[in-house]
């Protein structure tokens, strides 16, 4: 096998493995992270009850580190390898195929640095230990705040059109009509992820509980 084919080779696999680990555990990770952010809605006894359960699970930073961290430096990394060799042809060519392709790339770069960012704040500086007071305080700083927003965004962009990707390069939507479908399944992911997000910080920004009345 020739140098070449075998760069070729390993590019394919990497570029397949970076696809699917968006998708998962990222992705998988990203819904899990939502749903039991969504206590938040709800009250503060319950928020502080399902982060205290999160903050027990057993072999916590051994399951953290496989199943979190080390997946998303990959993507991460890998896909600013991807971007930095790639070439963008958005502006000699504006279709919307290029315009997704930039924006991919430009979500995934701000994703990756909120991610971080998120991890150090929270994970880390917090020694794992968050409760709704930590989290509503840090929330009240305008700019702590705008960056949330717009990182949940890009994450929620990043991730929706990255499920069209993913099923186009792994061969789950092959003809035009499934693609098609595909690419308005990513579109609606990344409209009620980027809403749930930001309805999340919002109500933790202002402390408000709308599905306390009915949510017990």
């Amino acid at each position: 096998m020739s140098v070449a084919a075998a760069d070729s080779k390993t590019s394919y696999l990497l570029d397949k493995l970076q696809s699917l680990s968006g998708v998962v555990p990222i992705g998988a990770f990203l819904a899990e992270h939502f749903w039991s952010n969504s206590y938040a809605l709800v009250s503060v006894g319950k928020y502080n009850d399902v982060s205290r359960e999160l903050q027990q699970i057993p072999w916590r930073i051994m399951i953290e580190t496989c199943v979190l961290f080390i997946p998303i430096l990959f993507h991460g990394l890998y896909g600013c390898y991807i971007w930095w060799t790639g070439k963008s042809n958005a502006i000699g060519h504006p279709w919307m195929a290029n315009w997704l392709y930039v924006l991919q790339r430009w979500t995934g770069i701000i994703a990756f640095v909120f991610i971080g960012w998120h991890l150090y704040t929270e994970r880390f500086m917090g020694h794992g230990v968050t409760s709704y007071a930590d989290v509503q305080r840090n929330l009240m700083n305008p700019w702590y705040l705008t960056f949330y927003i717009v990182g949940i965004t890009c994450a929620s962009f990043h991730l929706g059109n990255g499920l069209w990707n993913f099923a186009c390069k792994w061969g789950i939507a092959v003809s035009v009509s499934a693609q098609r479908a595909a690419g308005w399944f990513g579109a609606a992911v990344a409209v009620a992820f980027t809403f749930i997000g930001v309805a999340i910080v919002i109500a933790l920004h202002y402390g408000a509980f709308p599905l306390g009345g009915y949510v017990q």
